[in-house]
Protein backbone atom coordinates (compact mmCIF):
# COMPACT_ATOMS: atom_id res chain seq x y z
CA UNK A 1 0.00 0.00 0.00
CA UNK A 2 1.09 3.38 -1.14
CA UNK A 3 0.60 5.02 2.68
CA UNK A 4 3.75 4.57 4.18
CA UNK A 5 4.64 8.33 5.13
CA UNK A 6 1.42 8.72 6.96
CA UNK A 7 2.46 5.15 9.21
CA UNK A 8 6.13 6.53 9.37
CA UNK A 9 4.73 9.26 11.41
CA UNK A 10 2.72 7.47 13.23
CA UNK A 11 5.60 5.42 14.30
CA UNK A 12 7.61 8.56 15.20
CA UNK A 13 4.41 9.48 17.21
CA UNK A 14 4.49 6.82 19.29
CA UNK A 15 8.10 7.78 20.45
CA UNK A 16 6.93 10.88 21.14
CA UNK A 17 2.91 10.42 22.09
CA UNK A 18 1.94 8.36 24.60
CA UNK A 19 -0.93 5.99 22.86
CA UNK A 20 0.24 7.61 19.81
CA UNK A 21 -2.90 9.93 19.48
CA UNK A 22 -4.52 12.63 21.56
CA UNK A 23 -7.74 10.50 20.65
CA UNK A 24 -9.08 6.77 20.97
CA UNK A 25 -11.00 6.57 18.02
CA UNK A 26 -8.14 7.65 15.86
CA UNK A 27 -5.92 5.01 16.98
CA UNK A 28 -4.74 3.68 13.51
CA UNK A 29 -4.98 0.39 15.24
CA UNK A 30 -8.68 0.69 15.58
CA UNK A 31 -8.88 0.20 11.93
CA UNK A 32 -5.75 -1.51 10.40
CA UNK A 33 -2.56 -1.93 11.96
CA UNK A 34 0.48 -1.10 10.49
CA UNK A 35 -1.37 -0.40 7.36
CA UNK A 36 -3.58 2.80 8.05
CA UNK A 37 -2.47 6.07 6.49
CA UNK A 38 -3.21 8.13 9.98
CA UNK A 39 -2.50 11.71 8.98
CA UNK A 40 -4.57 13.53 6.75
CA UNK A 41 -2.99 16.34 4.41
CA UNK A 42 -6.49 17.92 3.30
CA UNK A 43 -10.13 17.58 3.49
CA UNK A 44 -13.27 18.56 1.70
CA UNK A 45 -16.72 17.60 0.92
CA UNK A 46 -16.63 13.61 2.32
CA UNK A 47 -12.76 13.46 0.58
CA UNK A 48 -9.54 12.92 2.85
CA UNK A 49 -6.44 12.91 1.15
CA UNK A 50 -3.35 11.05 3.04
CA UNK A 51 0.44 11.97 3.23
CA UNK A 52 1.02 10.53 0.20
CA UNK A 53 -1.72 12.50 -1.90
CA UNK A 54 -4.09 9.99 -2.15
CA UNK A 55 -7.44 10.37 -2.10
CA UNK A 56 -10.15 8.56 -0.03
CA UNK A 57 -14.06 9.00 0.19
CA UNK A 58 -14.65 8.87 3.66
CA UNK A 59 -17.28 6.32 4.27
CA UNK A 60 -16.66 5.95 7.66
CA UNK A 61 -16.63 8.13 11.16
CA UNK A 62 -16.22 11.98 9.85
CA UNK A 63 -13.93 13.34 12.36
CA UNK A 64 -15.39 10.95 14.70
CA UNK A 65 -19.22 12.15 13.91
CA UNK A 66 -17.91 15.75 14.16
CA UNK A 67 -18.94 17.24 10.85
CA UNK A 68 -22.68 16.39 9.41
CA UNK A 69 -21.75 19.27 6.89
CA UNK A 70 -19.09 17.26 5.52
CA UNK A 71 -15.15 18.58 5.51
CA UNK A 72 -14.27 21.97 5.26
CA UNK A 73 -18.49 23.52 4.60
CA UNK A 74 -17.64 27.04 2.83
CA UNK A 75 -20.38 28.84 4.75
CA UNK A 76 -18.75 27.81 8.27
CA UNK A 77 -14.97 28.17 7.19
CA UNK A 78 -15.78 31.72 5.68
CA UNK A 79 -17.33 32.95 8.96
CA UNK A 80 -14.61 31.36 10.88
CA UNK A 81 -11.85 33.35 8.41
CA UNK A 82 -13.42 36.61 9.12
CA UNK A 83 -13.25 35.60 12.41
CA UNK A 84 -9.95 34.85 12.50
CA UNK A 85 -8.86 38.37 10.56
CA UNK A 86 -10.53 40.49 13.45
CA UNK A 87 -9.04 39.02 16.27
CA UNK A 88 -9.85 35.65 18.20
CA UNK A 89 -8.78 36.30 21.40
CA UNK A 90 -8.62 39.29 23.65
CA UNK A 91 -9.04 40.64 27.32
CA UNK A 92 -12.95 41.58 26.32
CA UNK A 93 -15.28 38.71 25.96
CA UNK A 94 -16.38 37.89 22.52
CA UNK A 95 -20.33 38.71 21.72
CA UNK A 96 -20.65 35.80 19.93
CA UNK A 97 -21.02 33.31 22.95
CA UNK A 98 -24.08 35.63 23.98
CA UNK A 99 -26.14 34.71 21.00
CA UNK A 100 -24.91 31.38 21.08
CA UNK A 101 -26.91 30.87 24.47
CA UNK A 102 -29.61 33.04 23.45
CA UNK A 103 -30.35 30.65 19.75
CA UNK A 104 -29.66 27.13 22.50
CA UNK A 105 -32.44 28.41 24.61
CA UNK A 106 -34.60 28.85 22.20
CA UNK A 107 -33.96 25.66 20.83
CA UNK A 108 -34.77 24.33 24.17
CA UNK A 109 -37.79 26.06 25.36
CA UNK A 110 -37.29 24.14 28.51
CA UNK A 111 -34.17 26.03 29.11
CA UNK A 112 -32.65 29.27 30.93
CA UNK A 113 -28.78 29.18 30.32
CA UNK A 114 -25.96 28.06 29.19
CA UNK A 115 -22.14 27.50 29.83
CA UNK A 116 -19.79 26.88 27.11
CA UNK A 117 -16.14 24.60 26.76
CA UNK A 118 -14.63 22.91 23.96
CA UNK A 119 -14.85 19.15 24.25
CA UNK A 120 -17.34 16.73 24.81
CA UNK A 121 -15.68 15.76 28.59
CA UNK A 122 -15.03 18.64 29.63
CA UNK A 123 -19.12 19.48 28.90
CA UNK A 124 -19.53 16.07 30.54
CA UNK A 125 -17.86 17.07 33.67
CA UNK A 126 -19.24 20.95 34.12
CA UNK A 127 -23.08 19.62 33.91
CA UNK A 128 -21.54 16.82 36.70
CA UNK A 129 -19.65 19.70 38.96
CA UNK A 130 -23.27 21.74 38.54
CA UNK A 131 -25.78 19.17 38.88
CA UNK A 132 -23.82 17.48 42.17
CA UNK A 133 -23.51 21.42 43.09
CA UNK A 134 -27.48 21.83 42.39
CA UNK A 135 -28.71 18.79 44.04
CA UNK A 136 -26.10 18.81 47.33
CA UNK A 137 -25.56 15.07 46.77
CA UNK A 138 -22.37 13.49 44.86
CA UNK A 139 -23.48 9.85 43.64
CA UNK A 140 -24.70 9.88 40.12
CA UNK A 141 -26.10 6.92 37.92
CA UNK A 142 -25.37 6.73 34.44
CA UNK A 143 -26.11 5.32 31.50
CA UNK A 144 -24.00 5.64 28.09
CA UNK A 145 -20.49 7.05 27.46
CA UNK A 146 -19.62 10.30 29.52
CA UNK A 147 -15.83 11.12 28.32
CA UNK A 148 -12.15 10.31 30.10
CA UNK A 149 -12.42 12.56 33.44
CA UNK A 150 -11.97 11.07 36.83
CA UNK A 151 -15.93 11.46 37.82
CA UNK A 152 -17.04 8.94 35.15
CA UNK A 153 -13.84 6.59 35.15
CA UNK A 154 -14.18 6.01 38.89
CA UNK A 155 -17.09 3.33 38.05
CA UNK A 156 -14.54 1.30 37.30
CA UNK A 157 -13.74 0.95 40.58
CA UNK A 158 -16.51 -0.50 42.01
CA UNK A 159 -16.43 -4.16 40.91
CA UNK A 160 -13.31 -3.54 37.93
CA UNK A 161 -14.93 -2.77 34.36
CA UNK A 162 -18.51 -1.89 35.08
CA UNK A 163 -18.37 0.49 32.11
CA UNK A 164 -17.82 -2.32 29.90
CA UNK A 165 -21.14 -2.18 28.34
CA UNK A 166 -21.01 1.43 27.90
CA UNK A 167 -19.50 1.80 24.50
CA UNK A 168 -15.55 0.97 25.73
CA UNK A 169 -14.25 -1.81 27.51
CA UNK A 170 -11.18 -1.75 29.07
CA UNK A 171 -10.65 1.37 30.68
CA UNK A 172 -8.45 1.43 33.20
CA UNK A 173 -8.75 3.75 36.23
CA UNK A 174 -5.14 4.04 36.87
CA UNK A 175 -5.06 7.89 38.20
CA UNK A 176 -8.52 7.66 39.65
CA UNK A 177 -8.35 8.40 43.06
CA UNK A 178 -9.64 5.51 44.69
CA UNK A 179 -11.60 7.20 47.05
CA UNK A 180 -14.12 7.79 44.31
CA UNK A 181 -15.20 4.26 44.31
CA UNK A 182 -18.89 4.22 44.70
CA UNK A 183 -19.75 7.47 43.75
CA UNK A 184 -21.30 6.75 40.09
CA UNK A 185 -23.36 3.39 39.38
CA UNK A 186 -23.59 2.70 35.41
CA UNK A 187 -27.15 1.02 34.62
CA UNK A 188 -28.29 -0.23 31.37
CA UNK A 189 -29.97 1.30 28.84
CA UNK A 190 -34.07 0.38 28.98
CA UNK A 191 -33.53 -1.55 31.93
CA UNK A 192 -35.77 0.94 34.14
CA UNK A 193 -35.74 -1.78 37.24
CA UNK A 194 -31.81 -1.72 37.74
CA UNK A 195 -31.83 2.01 37.72
CA UNK A 196 -34.69 1.88 40.22
CA UNK A 197 -32.63 -0.32 42.45
CA UNK A 198 -30.06 1.74 42.24
CA UNK A 199 -31.82 4.62 43.37
CA UNK A 200 -33.26 3.08 46.15
CA UNK A 201 -30.06 1.74 47.89
CA UNK A 202 -28.06 4.86 47.04
CA UNK A 203 -28.04 8.77 47.74
CA UNK A 204 -28.38 9.36 44.18
CA UNK A 205 -28.25 13.30 43.15
CA UNK A 206 -27.98 13.23 39.31
CA UNK A 207 -29.05 10.96 36.69
CA UNK A 208 -27.13 11.34 33.40
CA UNK A 209 -27.91 9.40 30.21
CA UNK A 210 -27.40 9.50 26.27
CA UNK A 211 -31.28 9.56 25.12
CA UNK A 212 -30.07 6.95 22.82
CA UNK A 213 -26.89 5.28 20.86
CA UNK A 214 -27.75 1.69 19.37
CA UNK A 215 -30.88 1.51 20.03
CA UNK A 216 -34.21 3.11 20.92
CA UNK A 217 -36.30 2.98 24.69
CA UNK A 218 -39.09 0.69 25.42
CA UNK A 219 -42.03 0.60 27.36
CA UNK A 220 -41.68 3.89 27.70
CA UNK A 221 -38.64 3.70 29.63
CA UNK A 222 -37.54 7.71 29.13
CA UNK A 223 -40.75 9.32 30.60
CA UNK A 224 -39.93 6.66 33.63
CA UNK A 225 -36.44 8.24 34.08
CA UNK A 226 -38.06 11.59 33.57
CA UNK A 227 -40.84 10.71 36.41
CA UNK A 228 -38.45 8.91 38.83
CA UNK A 229 -36.28 12.20 38.58
CA UNK A 230 -38.85 14.20 39.72
CA UNK A 231 -40.35 12.40 42.27
CA UNK A 232 -36.83 11.48 44.09
CA UNK A 233 -35.82 15.64 43.52
CA UNK A 234 -32.96 14.18 40.97
CA UNK A 235 -31.40 16.23 38.26
CA UNK A 236 -31.55 14.76 34.99
CA UNK A 237 -28.79 15.33 32.33
CA UNK A 238 -29.41 14.16 28.84
CA UNK A 239 -25.75 13.70 27.16
CA UNK A 240 -26.43 14.80 23.32
CA UNK A 241 -22.84 15.30 22.45
CA UNK A 242 -22.90 12.18 19.89
CA UNK A 243 -26.61 12.51 19.12
CA UNK A 244 -27.71 16.28 19.14
CA UNK A 245 -28.65 17.52 15.90
CA UNK A 246 -28.87 13.99 13.84
CA UNK A 247 -32.42 13.25 13.90
CA UNK A 248 -33.93 16.79 14.88
CA UNK A 249 -32.56 20.54 14.95
CA UNK A 250 -31.44 20.11 18.40
CA UNK A 251 -31.77 16.93 20.97
CA UNK A 252 -32.93 13.81 19.89
CA UNK A 253 -34.81 13.88 23.15
CA UNK A 254 -37.36 15.84 20.98
CA UNK A 255 -37.71 12.44 19.24
CA UNK A 256 -39.24 11.09 21.86
CA UNK A 257 -41.08 14.17 24.21
CA UNK A 258 -39.02 13.93 27.56
CA UNK A 259 -37.37 16.86 28.59
CA UNK A 260 -34.28 17.07 30.80
CA UNK A 261 -33.16 19.42 33.57
CA UNK A 262 -29.35 19.59 31.88
CA UNK A 263 -28.39 18.85 28.21
CA UNK A 264 -25.26 18.89 26.20
CA UNK A 265 -24.40 19.28 23.08
CA UNK A 266 -21.07 18.84 20.87
CA UNK A 267 -19.29 17.32 17.89
CA UNK A 268 -22.11 18.49 15.11
CA UNK A 269 -22.69 21.96 16.75
CA UNK A 270 -19.63 23.25 15.35
CA UNK A 271 -18.81 21.18 12.39
CA UNK A 272 -15.57 20.28 12.90
CA UNK A 273 -14.50 23.29 15.42
CA UNK A 274 -13.86 23.28 18.83
CA UNK A 275 -17.41 24.27 21.22
CA UNK A 276 -19.20 22.47 23.53
CA UNK A 277 -22.66 23.28 25.59
CA UNK A 278 -24.43 22.88 28.60
CA UNK A 279 -27.81 23.54 28.27
CA UNK A 280 -30.07 23.76 31.49
CA UNK A 281 -32.51 24.53 33.76
CA UNK A 282 -31.99 28.34 35.75
CA UNK A 283 -32.72 26.21 38.75
CA UNK A 284 -29.75 23.94 38.06
CA UNK A 285 -27.27 26.13 35.85
CA UNK A 286 -27.07 28.99 39.08
CA UNK A 287 -25.23 26.77 41.24
CA UNK A 288 -22.72 27.23 38.28
CA UNK A 289 -21.90 30.00 40.82
CA UNK A 290 -21.51 28.22 43.43
CA UNK A 291 -18.61 26.27 42.00
CA UNK A 292 -15.38 27.46 40.55
CA UNK A 293 -16.05 26.35 36.88
CA UNK A 294 -13.41 28.26 34.61
CA UNK A 295 -11.13 28.15 31.62
CA UNK A 296 -9.11 30.33 29.77
CA UNK A 297 -9.81 29.05 26.05
CA UNK A 298 -13.93 28.45 26.53
CA UNK A 299 -13.49 32.34 25.62
CA UNK A 300 -11.82 31.92 22.61
CA UNK A 301 -14.45 33.33 19.23
CA UNK A 302 -13.55 30.63 17.02
CA UNK A 303 -16.01 28.30 18.23
CA UNK A 304 -19.16 30.44 18.91
CA UNK A 305 -18.63 31.86 15.55
CA UNK A 306 -18.41 28.44 13.85
CA UNK A 307 -21.37 27.11 15.97
CA UNK A 308 -23.74 29.74 14.99
CA UNK A 309 -23.03 29.78 11.30
CA UNK A 310 -23.52 25.61 11.45
CA UNK A 311 -26.95 25.86 13.33
CA UNK A 312 -27.70 28.21 10.96
CA UNK A 313 -27.24 26.09 7.90
CA UNK A 314 -28.23 22.73 9.50
CA UNK A 315 -31.63 24.74 9.41
CA UNK A 316 -31.31 25.99 5.94
CA UNK A 317 -30.94 22.76 4.66
CA UNK A 318 -32.63 20.14 7.18
CA UNK A 319 -29.33 18.93 7.74
CA UNK A 320 -30.51 16.25 9.90
CA UNK A 321 -33.05 14.74 7.35
CA UNK A 322 -30.45 14.32 4.65
CA UNK A 323 -28.20 12.38 6.99
CA UNK A 324 -30.84 10.16 8.49
CA UNK A 325 -32.03 9.60 4.89
CA UNK A 326 -28.42 8.37 3.75
CA UNK A 327 -27.42 6.01 7.18
CA UNK A 328 -31.05 4.32 6.23
CA UNK A 329 -29.82 3.49 3.17
CA UNK A 330 -26.95 2.45 4.34
CA UNK A 331 -28.03 -0.10 6.90
CA UNK A 332 -30.95 -1.42 4.30
CA UNK A 333 -28.43 -2.25 1.95
CA UNK A 334 -25.65 -4.00 4.41
CA UNK A 335 -28.56 -5.70 5.28
CA UNK A 336 -29.34 -6.76 1.57
CA UNK A 337 -25.25 -7.66 0.75
CA UNK A 338 -24.99 -9.58 3.54
CA UNK A 339 -27.69 -11.63 3.16
CA UNK A 340 -26.99 -12.13 -0.70
CA UNK A 341 -23.37 -13.63 0.55
CA UNK A 342 -25.27 -15.41 3.05
CA UNK A 343 -23.43 -13.50 6.08
CA UNK A 344 -25.05 -13.05 8.96
CA UNK A 345 -24.41 -9.43 10.73
CA UNK A 346 -26.38 -7.32 13.14
CA UNK A 347 -26.96 -3.68 12.30
CA UNK A 348 -27.50 -1.04 15.24
CA UNK A 349 -27.53 2.55 15.87
CA UNK A 350 -29.61 5.31 15.06
CA UNK A 351 -29.34 5.96 11.14
CA UNK A 352 -26.97 9.03 10.83
CA UNK A 353 -24.31 7.09 13.00
CA UNK A 354 -24.58 3.25 11.91
CA UNK A 355 -22.58 0.20 12.77
CA UNK A 356 -22.74 -3.53 12.10
CA UNK A 357 -21.06 -6.33 13.46
CA UNK A 358 -20.26 -10.06 11.92
CA UNK A 359 -22.22 -12.62 13.60
CA UNK A 360 -18.77 -14.87 13.56
CA UNK A 361 -16.32 -15.89 15.86
CA UNK A 362 -13.65 -14.05 13.57
CA UNK A 363 -16.13 -10.62 13.28
CA UNK A 364 -12.55 -8.53 14.14
CA UNK A 365 -10.63 -10.16 11.61
CA UNK A 366 -13.39 -9.44 8.88
CA UNK A 367 -13.51 -6.06 10.13
CA UNK A 368 -9.49 -5.51 9.68
CA UNK A 369 -10.12 -6.87 6.53
CA UNK A 370 -13.03 -5.02 5.21
CA UNK A 371 -10.35 -1.92 6.09
CA UNK A 372 -7.81 -3.24 4.30
CA UNK A 373 -9.57 -4.11 1.12
CA UNK A 374 -11.77 -0.69 0.87
CA UNK A 375 -8.54 1.23 1.50
CA UNK A 376 -6.95 -0.17 -1.67
CA UNK A 377 -10.38 1.00 -3.51
CA UNK A 378 -10.04 4.85 -2.59
CA UNK A 379 -12.61 4.40 0.83
CA UNK A 380 -11.80 4.92 4.16
CA UNK A 381 -14.37 2.00 5.51
CA UNK A 382 -14.57 -0.24 8.82
CA UNK A 383 -18.20 -1.33 10.35
CA UNK A 384 -19.92 1.86 10.41
CA UNK A 385 -20.87 4.97 8.59
CA UNK A 386 -20.85 8.48 9.55
CA UNK A 387 -23.54 10.41 7.36
CA UNK A 388 -22.80 13.94 6.20
CA UNK A 389 -24.50 16.02 3.74
CA UNK A 390 -22.32 15.30 1.53
CA UNK A 391 -22.49 11.65 1.21
CA UNK A 392 -24.40 11.70 -2.48
CA UNK A 393 -26.29 8.72 -3.92
CA UNK A 394 -23.19 8.46 -6.16
CA UNK A 395 -20.69 7.68 -3.83
CA UNK A 396 -22.73 5.25 -1.96
CA UNK A 397 -23.48 2.97 -5.38
CA UNK A 398 -19.36 3.12 -5.68
CA UNK A 399 -19.24 2.50 -1.85
CA UNK A 400 -21.72 -1.07 -2.03
CA UNK A 401 -19.88 -2.38 -5.26
CA UNK A 402 -16.54 -1.62 -3.54
CA UNK A 403 -18.04 -3.48 -0.80
CA UNK A 404 -19.65 -6.45 -2.62
CA UNK A 405 -16.10 -8.21 -3.70
CA UNK A 406 -15.17 -8.06 -0.29
CA UNK A 407 -18.31 -9.59 1.33
CA UNK A 408 -18.16 -12.06 -1.37
CA UNK A 409 -14.55 -13.08 0.12
CA UNK A 410 -15.63 -13.22 3.83
CA UNK A 411 -18.35 -15.58 2.45
CA UNK A 412 -15.51 -17.77 1.38
CA UNK A 413 -13.60 -17.65 4.61
CA UNK A 414 -17.05 -18.35 6.69
CA UNK A 415 -17.89 -21.45 3.86
CA UNK A 416 -14.79 -22.52 5.37
CA UNK A 417 -13.18 -21.98 1.60
CA UNK A 418 -10.65 -19.45 2.19
CA UNK A 419 -8.86 -18.75 5.66
CA UNK A 420 -9.32 -15.07 6.75
CA UNK A 421 -5.54 -15.25 8.55
CA UNK A 422 -4.20 -15.66 4.93
CA UNK A 423 -5.69 -12.74 3.48
CA UNK A 424 -4.68 -10.25 6.34
CA UNK A 425 -1.84 -8.30 5.46
CA UNK A 426 -0.80 -7.17 8.88
CA UNK A 427 -2.46 -7.35 12.83
CA UNK A 428 -6.11 -7.54 13.95
CA UNK A 429 -7.39 -4.07 14.69
CA UNK A 430 -8.61 -3.56 18.49
CA UNK A 431 -11.75 -3.14 20.28
CA UNK A 432 -11.56 -1.63 23.04
CA UNK A 433 -8.88 0.29 24.94
CA UNK A 434 -5.33 -1.36 25.02
CA UNK A 435 -1.70 -0.13 26.24
CA UNK A 436 0.61 0.52 22.99
CA UNK A 437 3.71 -1.06 22.40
Amino acid sequence: MNNRTGQNLYKKAKTLIPGGTMLLSKRPEMFLPDNWPSYFSKAKGCKVWDLDGKEYTDMCIMGIGTNTLGYGNDEVDNAVIETVKKGNMSTFNCPEEVALAEKLVELNPWADMVRFARSGGEANSIAIRIARAASGKDKVAICGYHGWHDWYLSANHNKGDDLSNHLLSGLNPNGVPKNLKNTVYPFHYNDFEELLSIVNQNDIGVIKMEVMRNFGPRDNFLQKVRDLATQRNIVLIFDECTSGFRETYGGIYKKYGVEPDVAMYGKTIGNGYALTAVVGKKSVMEAAQTSFISSTFWTERIGPTAALKTLEVMYKMSSWDIITDQGKKIQNQWKSLAETHNLSISVSGMPALSTYSFNSENAMEYKTFIAQEMLKKGFLASTNFYACTEHKDDQIVDYFDALDGVYKMISDCEKGQKNIQDLLEGPVCHSGFKRLN
